[in-house]
């Protein structure tokens, strides 16, 4: 079913039969777990990419430094199968690109009325380049996810030099930590081929990379209008919803961020219980990692359970006690939910053939003819 209310069009909605048809098929997809081939090492050396960091953090006695660099350690995620040198020149414009959004994204935080506007056109980007060069999953999610945190990241003026250069040897750290995982795993597996770029289309470029844009800035707006505070799980949530390949993956992303939100928030509270002890945090931080890396390519809802505690950690800790931790995860959860509706009806509208239909001719004449690719 590619529709998940396809079953309600049928016939009147208020058919039990149909109702218990409905959920029976929500819960068969919701519990289809993947077959994966991802090798152990990957997730070791990604929670080393992230947690590394963290414990130079600790041993300085500066958490928050350790917590900027550990997220620019998350471009390791961007290692793709291929040769040792296809590898590397992919990681390192990755973390290029990522470094460029986390400093916009800071600079975004001194002006907060263009929040909206800034990371709306780092969303469109990210995504208009990782399209056209056919980037891997998880494509845009985490240049947009530097971008958001470090727009609500609470620093000062003359500390925006610091943190880029924290955030920047994060990624140079995890490109060496790249380097010599490639070297291992090559020697076990081969390589895979080095596909030809496929040819860009103005729909798949620049027409959803356009609508994900304005739905992921027009989150930040709700979360303003609203006034919540940190609401970085508001646009971040939008994109990872909205960026399904169809309808039904819009849907089911929703459902299982949701769902895995809600229980990856008692995860977190039992964590943020502990007595704050920032090796205890490199090592949650490690742990979860590794936890992650391992299930998300089998199921995401079940990756999100302990996602929401692993961004928590990298955006709040270095603030622990400083706050309620209930109030904390009261606005994470209403971040996320807000976020994930957005998102679905951005996704409903990306695959709408109407809505194509209506907006993609309009969006055609305003850009500029020649560099276009032809329409299809």
């Amino acid at each position: 079913m590619d529709d998940p209310v396809r079953e309600f069009k049928r016939g009147p909605w208020w058919s039990w039969s149909r109702f218990q048809a409905f959920l029976r098929t929500e819960l068969g997809h919701l519990t289809t777990v993947h077959a994966s081939d991802r090798p152990w090492q990957m997730p070791l050396a990604a929670a080393l990419a992230s947690g590394l960091p963290l414990m130079v953090g600790a041993w300085f006695n500066r958490l928050d430094y350790g917590l900027a660099s550990s997220l620019g350690g998350l471009v390791f995620l961007y290692v793709p199968r291929t040769a040792l040198h296809h590898r590397m020149v992919t990681l390192m414009a990755c973390a290029f690109g990522m470094s460029a959004c986390y400093a916009l994204g800071l600079m975004s935080h001194f002006y907060p009325a263009l929040m909206a506007l800034s990371l709306a056109v780092i969303t469109l980007l990210a995504t208009m380049v990782c399209r056209f060069y056919a980037v891997g999953p998880p494509g845009s999610f985490f240049f947009v996810m530097a971008a958001a945190i470090g727009a609500h990241m609470p620093i000062h003026v003359p500390d925006f030099p610091l943190y880029v250069g924290l955030f920047t040897l994060g990624c140079v750290l995890a490109c060496l930590i790249a380097f010599g995982y490639s070297l291992w795993i090559l020697r076990l597996r081969e390589p895979a081929p080095i596909a030809p770029l496929p040819a860009p289309t103005f729909d798949f470029v620049v027409f959803d990379s356009v609508v994900i844009g304005v739905f992921v800035g027009g989150s930040v707006l709700v979360a303003q209008a609203l006034g919540l505070q940190r609401a970085y799980w508001v646009p971040v949530s939008c994109l990872a919803v909205i960026a399904g390949a169809t309808l039904r993956a819009v849907w089911d992303k929703q459902l299982q961020r949701i769902l895995g939100t809600a229980l990856g928030l008692l995860l977190a509270w039992g964590f943020m219980a502990l007595p704050f002890n920032p090796w205890l945090i490199a090592a949650m931080v490690m742990v979860l990692t590794f936890i992650i890396e391992t299930l998300v390519v089998r199921h995401y809802g079940v990756a999100a359970v302990f996602i929401t505690p692993l961004t928590l950690l990298l955006a709040e800790a270095a603030a622990f006690g400083q706050q309620s931790t209930m109030a904390v995860l009261q606005a994470r959860f209403v971040d996320i939910v807000l976020g994930s509706v957005i998102g679905l009806v951005g996704g409903a509208c990306i695959h709408s053939p109407r809505f194509r239909a209506a907006v993609s001719p309009w969006l055609r004449r305003l850009a500029p003819q020649r560099l276009l690719p032809p329409p299809r």
